[in-house]
């Protein structure tokens, strides 16, 4: 799981598929979602994983016009190619990233 800055995001997102994570410490929902993407970056490891504390990194939420958390991205050769906000179930992620992928 990358933990990404405004330092380092471009560099990682621009060739692959990657999942990226919008969340912030205080929020209830994104404590419900971060263990749930921890057990999918283990699972496929043909995709990358990445975390924005929203806090840390406001430069990277306005960029991805981030209104809500947790939101999740799915990016492919640093180009938005899905997204979707709320808590979800392992299960539910999982079928989202893969429909994604293949749409």
């Amino acid at each position: 799981m990358l933990t990404l800055t405004s330092e380092n995001f471009e560099n990682e997102i621009k060739s692959g598929v990657i999942l990226v994570d919008f969340w912030a410490p205080w929020c209830g929902p994104c404590r419900m979602l971060g263990p749930v993407v921890e057990q999918l970056s283990e699972e496929m490891k043909t995709l990358k994983f990445g975390k924005v504390n929203v806090d840390e990194q406001p430069e990277l939420s306005e960029k991805f016009a981030v209104a809500s958390i947790p939101t999740v991205l799915l990016l492919k050769n640093g180009k938005v190619i899905a997204n979707r906000v709320g808590a979800a179930t392992k299960e539910t992620l999982k079928e989202w990233i893969n429909s994604s992928i293949k749409a």
